[in-house]
């Protein structure tokens, strides 16, 4: 009853209110918050975030949150990405890639079968250790400048998920993967990982995300015509607020029902136009016409929803 609108730009609303996801194709060298900056000039809009840094050595899909929907940008940065990683072999360096100072050279290989059965343990749920050169806080800092000052601090270990892991190619020293995996991954400590299990040492020699927060590879602009094509071809190309979370349940409101999300009431099943089988852990709220009024988390009354964020609706 919520997926109506799915691929579906109402150009004058985008005009007037520019709001919503662009998705680019970052190419190698601007880091994300330089990209950002190319789109809030491009767009004339200064409301632009991203839903998860790629390194300036990294290309591919590069979702930008434009408008009201850099609200939403925690949560799109929860879904699952897919990247494309080249490994070289035999070398390691202080940052787990190419960009590093190399600290040792064993110009080992390791045979193709050593390769597949060593991949096995990095399938699945385990913790990793992310590089020192990250973004991560530590004491108060980022990462990446308590190393490059001298200080460098190992963070903890995270949880994480790969779901698939795949070699795509093998040309000694490199070898391309296929990686799907969780928010948070490093695909940079994955080369180091392997390279260690191996005992011959790797980096990550490149890498593009070809899937981020829904979106794949084919459906990204290119970097170039954001910055050479004209607004309003631009803010056509931004994909609408209704057609973001899909995977999210949805619930249809009454006109009361829009009224009291907008006032941070809690909603019961009389401000909904259908009921809910259950109360899920997050719920896009749609008007009756099918615009996005905001997400809705369970409320402390049983069987009722509360607007945890709430766009402007006019």
């Amino acid at each position: 009853m919520c997926d109506l609108v799915v691929g579906v730009t109402r150009q004058s609303d985008v005009a007037k209110h520019v709001s919503g996801v662009l998705v680019l194709n970052k190419p190698l060298g601007p880091s994300s918050h330089d990209v950002v900056a190319v789109a809030r000039r491009s767009l004339g809009v200064s409301r632009i975030g991203h839903t998860g840094t790629l390194d300036p050595q990294a290309a591919g899909v590069l979702p930008l949150v434009v408008g009201q929907a850099t609200r939403l940008a925690q949560y799109l940065s929860r879904s699952d990405k897919e990247y494309e990683a080249t490994i070289r072999f035999g070398i390691v360096t202080d940052s787990h890639d190419a960009a590093g100072n190399v600290v040792a050279e064993s110009g080992l290989v390791p045979a193709a079968g050593d390769v597949e059965a060593a991949l096995r343990r990095f399938r699945g749920t385990f913790e990793q250790a992310p590089p020192v050169y990250s973004a991560k806080m530590v004491e108060g800092e980022r990462s990446y400048a308590r190393a490059r000052a001298g200080k460098p601090i190992q963070s903890a270990p995270v949880r994480v998920t790969v779901h698939a892991l795949e070699v795509l190619s093998f040309e000694t020293p490199r070898m391309r993967l296929r990686v799907r995996c969780t928010a948070g991954f490093y695909v940079r400590s994955l080369a180091h990982d392997l390279g260690t299990a191996l005992s011959v040492g790797a980096i990550l020699d490149g890498l593009v995300r070809t899937e981020a927060a829904g979106f794949a590879l084919a459906d990204a602009l290119p970097f170039e015509t954001l910055v050479a094509a004209p607004r309003a071809e631009l803010h056509g190309h931004v994909r609408p607020m209704e057609s973001l979370l899909n995977e999210v349940p949805c619930a249809r409101l009454t006109a009361e029902g829009v009224e009291w999300a907008i006032h941070g009431r809690d909603l019961g099943p009389r401000q909904l136009l259908a009921p809910l089988p259950s109360i899920p852990a997050l719920v896009r709220l749609m008007s009756p016409d099918l615009r996005l009024v905001g997400l809705a988390d369970p409320s402390r009354v049983p069987g009722f929803l509360h607007p945890a964020v709430v766009f402007s609706y006019n």
